[in-house]
């Protein structure tokens, strides 16, 4: 193992000037410092520029418009992905091959669904950039509930996406925003760019150290949904962690409503829990597993948590070395804790898409919510760093730091000459299927002592 596993740090590095990033490893560099990682030899170097990497990796044949040509991003995500997984492969003792091709999990969505780059509309379909009077406003509608919302958002009835776009034509921005978020609609403004990168994750508890005097695989308890969380867990579950999915019974992860094989290759190979989260008896059950969990993978808003009597700062410290990773799209921290966010629009807040509108005067979303990936693949880094300093402590990470991070980096900007083609986005083959819900509930629960 080529880091010396030090503490993770309360406060990460402070945030630093824009920064060129020309490789994996040199954006690698910058994450091992971020997590307190020293020492050791240095990574092998990873020859293809961030460019390359960008063109290389699916997302950028999903940037751009519907009838044009697919556009280079000025920020290293395609770099910043391969580098998180370079970092996470140093510390998994030989578990996971440092050369895969973690660049590519930006594009796997879009493979498992056939999607394509369109513009100014997502590459999902859900999220749009719409014009207001005074800029930009990225809207996201993924469900059925959001739709039913708009009157109550609007003060008005709209038909469609059409409606939508000539309703608030001629409203400004700052109101709009803050009835959406009041409402819990996803939406954000269209921002710049960060001019220095922040620290992309928090510590906000500890709890007393776990000696690692006889080491042993983690338990995982995965309350995830849809992309990054998930992800995240599937990565721990690659290093050796057993890692049970616990969903709701009223609510299971909407993911299993969209491409079988994209979820297959974020849930493949857990334990699947179902339990009545609205009755005292799985309520009970939860907090039974949560309190025996090694590492808690989450992406509920702190407020639906609460609302059970569930304190992820209170778990954390009475639990020796428990780790939390509560992934939320703006943060735990008021107000921003109860703003619903997506991929798509937390990329659009965090400046990606006027990065995109400076390069090439297109306003255009960046690949397909591309701060979903970013985020799986920072936290779970950060994850098996605090499981392996035998430290842990409930980490905030958001969809919005992670990709504000990255995108206050700037690509190399000579080596575009690396790159030959643009590759369509593609997926890992699915080695192993989903458990379908429930399928390891009594087993599990009769485990740990729980009764349904």
């Amino acid at each position: 193992m080529p880091f010396t596993i030090l503490d993770v740090p309360m406060n990460p590095h402070p945030a630093v000037a824009t920064v060129l990033v020309s490789t994996a490893t040199d954006y690698a560099a910058r994450l091992r410092v971020a997590l307190g990682l020293a020492g050791g030899e240095p990574l092998p170097p990873d020859p293809r520029s961030a460019a390359a990497l960008w063109a290389d990796s699916g997302a950028m044949a999903l940037t751009g418009l519907v009838d044009g040509p697919p556009l280079a991003c000025p920020a290293p995500l395609a770099a910043c992905a391969q580098g998180a997984w370079r970092v996470l492969a140093a510390l998994s003792d030989g578990a996971l091959d440092p050369d895969f091709a973690a660049h590519r999990l930006l594009g796997e969505r879009a493979a498992c669904a056939g999607l394509v780059r369109n513009g100014a509309i997502s590459a999902g379909g859900a999220c749009r950039l719409l014009a207001v009077r005074d800029g930009t406003l990225a809207l996201n509608l993924p469900r059925e509930d959001d739709w039913r919302l708009l009157p109550a958002w609007l003060e008005t009835e709209v038909a469609g996406w059409e409606g939508i776009a000539a309703a608030i034509a001629g409203r400004e921005l700052g109101p709009l925003l803050e009835r959406a978020r009041l409402l819990g609609l996803a939406a954000a403004p269209l921002a710049g760019a960060p001019s220095r990168a922040a620290p992309w994750y928090r510590c906000e508890a500890r709890g007393a150290p776990r000696g690692l005097d006889a080491p042993r695989a983690p338990l995982v308890l995965d309350l995830g949904v849809l992309w990054a969380a998930p992800l995240c867990a599937s990565l721990l579950g690659m290093l050796g962690a057993r890692v049970l999915k616990v969903e709701g019974e009223r609510r299971p992860d909407g993911a299993r409503f969209g491409p079988a094989d994209f979820f297959d290759l974020l849930n493949g190979g857990k334990e699947s829990v179902l339990l009545d989260l609205r009755s005292a008896a799985g309520r009970a059950c939860l907090h039974r597993l949560l309190e025996r969990a090694d590492i808690v993978v989450e992406s509920a808003r702190p407020r639906a948590l609460e609302q059970m009597g569930i304190h992820a700062a209170d778990l954390v410290r009475a639990g020796a070395g428990k780790t939390w990773i509560a992934i939320t799209g703006y943060g735990r921290r008021a107000p921003m804790r109860d703003w619903v966010a997506y991929g798509d629009d937390a990329g659009v807040a965090a400046g990606l898409s006027a990065l995109l509108r400076a390069a090439s005067a297109q306003t255009v979303f960046c690949a397909d919510a591309v701060a979903d990936p970013l985020t799986g693949l920072h936290a779970a880094a950060l994850a098996w760093q605090a499981w392996c300093s035998g430290r842990g402590g409930l980490f905030d990470v958001s969809l919005h730091a992670v990709a504000a991070h990255c995108a206050a980096l700037r690509a190399e900007p000579d080596a575009a000459s690396d790159v030959t083609a643009v590759v369509a986005p593609v997926a890992r083959p699915v080695s192993v299927r989903a458990a379908p819900p429930g399928t390891d509930t009594a087993r599990v629960l009769h485990e740990f002592g729980c009764g349904r």
